[in-house]
């Protein structure tokens, strides 16, 4: 509150108070200038000028000065104490930036998360850091200081929070009147602190992110993360990972369902057209097992997706099934299952006695060639690649040799109720299973041209 301390130091030639501080607090408590000859007048404006200049150099600005007593005085009074000081001089602290806080803070703009400064530093100081990390430009860099926060009421600085990026000389307290003031316009907040006055601000924070090596401990307990490092570009790595394990569940939900829902329509359409049941129990016990498992399984392995920081954040209570999720299990679906019934309606008419495994293994190598298309929610297989994700691509080979395992093993041959087809049959089915995988990726390419960026959307989500 004070922004300034006092220690007495008893010296050979007395007791001496040395008092360090924001120069804005111990200048106007200095009435002359320190030398080793004696004290000198003060220019306390030129002084004040020198602050300013060095703090707009990006330095972290002290005042030290100084006071000769007799003896301890008995009050405790900091006005009395603090008074008639003799300035020693001024101090500037570098303390840079990590090199790699600057991209960090450039992913965050074009993942559309809002950088804030708070910070207790002198308002050119911050002013200076900002521009060089890219939270403000030339002709922005508009400083809100704690002075000026404590002016405003509630609905005053709401307003000024929307356009705010830099604040300074902020007392720990305030700044969850900032964390509220963003909360009350619709920002999903994020804060980073580490003392023990921060813990309010962490609590009410949407996200609440702890020092790990410089905090303390109720900082710590307060927070939803722990950052082990101190490091922002940390943080900024978490969100990319964030979104790569959301996106990689959402790819799980489509795949698993879509071949689920294949299932479903195949067995319940097909005495509703005419043909008699498709599938075995020991067919779809096969098929959730093996399509299900592995190749389910590794699309946890996916990397992010390309330009997975180049779109805005995603809105707190979007559903799983947004962005035509649901659709596209619908709809693919339906083909395959619809491909199926195709394939089993021209074995039967064309007198092809191997029907029944036909129609397990077009469901079976379908669900492949839909677990591939699906690996980008955007962008096509070629582009993302066959070996950009090997456990996947393993999968799906270990799963198309279990397949024909079950057709041309003679001794698994009874076990799975299946014979042996023919070069004709098995093209058949590949064919089937490779349209299952045209179809979802020109829903893909449909879905493409409705992508979001972080470009035309409006940011909803602030750092």
């Amino acid at each position: 509150e004070r922004k300034c301390m006092t220690t007495f130091h008893q010296t050979p030639q007395g007791l001496v108070a040395y008092t360090k501080g924001a120069p804005e607090s111990v200048l106007p408590r200095c009435t002359t200038q320190w030398t080793p000859g004696g004290p000198l007048p003060l220019a306390q404006a030129a002084v004040l000028e020198t602050a300013e200049r060095m703090a707009e150099q990006g330095l972290r600005m002290l005042a030290l000065a100084r006071r000769d007593h007799g003896q301890l005085p008995a009050t405790g009074d900091p006005g009395s104490v603090e008074s008639d000081l003799s300035l020693i001089g001024l101090i500037g602290l570098i303390d840079p930036p990590r090199p790699e806080a600057e991209a960090a803070v450039r992913d965050c703009l074009t993942a559309g998360i809002t950088p804030v400064m708070i910070t207790g530093d002198h308002p050119a100081t911050a002013r200076a850091i900002a521009r060089r990390l890219g939270i403000v430009h030339d002709g922005a860099g508009d400083v809100l200081t704690g002075a000026d926060l404590a002016q405003l009421d509630d609905a005053a600085l709401r307003e000024r929070v929307r356009t705010v990026r830099v604040y300074a000389r902020v007392d720990p307290l305030q700044k969850i009147r900032i964390v509220e003031a963003l909360q009350a316009q619709g920002e999903f907040v994020a804060m980073t602190g580490d003392g023990v006055n921060d813990a309010p601000a962490l609590k009410q924070a949407d996200i609440g992110v702890a020092m790990g090596r410089g905090g303390t401990d109720v900082a710590r307990e307060a927070a939803s993360l722990v950052l082990l490092d101190d490091n922002f570009a940390t943080i900024v790595a978490a969100v990319r990972e964030g979104r790569r394990i959301y996106d990689n569940i959402r790819k799980f939900v489509r795949y698993a369902m879509t071949g689920n829902s294949a299932e479903l329509w195949t067995l319940f359409l097909a005495p509703l057209v005419g043909l008699p049941i498709p599938l075995l129990p020991i067919h779809i016990l096969w098929i959730n097992l093996v399509t299900d498992g592995l190749p389910g399984l590794a699309l946890a392995a996916e990397p992010a997706e390309r330009g997975v920081m180049q779109r805005p954040p995603r809105p707190p209570g979007e559903s799983l099934f947004a962005h035509g999720l649901w659709q596209h299990v619908l709809v693919i679906g339906l083909v395959l299952a619809g491909l199926c019934l195709g394939v089993q309606a021209w074995a039967l008419s064309t007198g092809h006695a191997h029907w029944q495994t036909m129609v397990f293994t077009v469901l079976t190598l379908g669900q492949m060639a839909h677990v591939l298309a699906i690996r980008s929610e955007f962008d096509p297989l070629w582009r993302v690649g066959l070996a950009s994700n090997r456990p996947l691509l393993g999968a799906v080979l270990l799963t198309f040799a279990l397949q024909m395992a079950t057709l041309y093993v003679p001794a698994l041959n009874p076990v799975f109720h299946t014979e042996p087809l023919s070069a004709p049959e098995l093209a058949l089915c590949l064919g089937a299973a490779a349209l299952v995988w045209a179809a979802a990726e020109a829903e893909k390419a449909w879905r493409w041209r409705k992508r979001p960026t972080a470009v035309d959307a409006a940011p909803d989500s602030t750092g």
